[in-house]
């Protein structure tokens, strides 16, 4: 929003100055006599020259929020950035800290399976059906 408010306020100070320098060209316009968009201002060149401070006044107000707010966009992009960047690296951690319990959770399977001296996994129920107590003994 801020970034939009900048965006017109510094194009509406450039209208204002490039149509006032296009607008009083040639010898009949002498720096007393000044006008824009239909409206005659009279004065002294010291008149016109504040006005051109406040048109660059105007200018660099809508340059600075137009810059304010593109630096407040780039630091809220940098910190999604960041946070994405420590996401993957927890969800990488948390991955490979699983990976591993299955490998010890197999690997402990294995190993009874071996020590009982069975045929294998034909012996041991697979780890996602349960073994319910009122099974019938062998």
């Amino acid at each position: 929003m801020i970034v939009i408010v900048g965006l017109v306020i510094l194009v509406a100070a450039v209208v204002a100055g490039v149509a006032g320098v296009l607008s009083n060209s040639g010898q009949a316009h002498a720096a007393g006599h000044f006008s824009m968009f239909g409206y005659h201002v009279t004065g002294s060149t010291g008149t016109l020259f504040l006005d051109g401070i406040i048109v660059g006044a105007v200018a660099l107000l809508g340059l600075s929020l137009l810059l304010a707010g593109a630096r407040r966009t780039s630091r809220r992009g940098h910190a999604a950035r960041q946070g994405l960047r420590q996401s993957r690296r927890e969800t990488a951690a948390v991955s490979q800290h699983r990976d591993e319990l299955i490998e010890q959770r197999n690997s402990a399977r294995s190993d009874a399976a071996a020590s009982a001296g069975g045929d294998g996994p034909a012996d041991n129920p697979p780890a996602d059906i349960p073994v319910s107590a009122s099974a019938p003994a062998e």
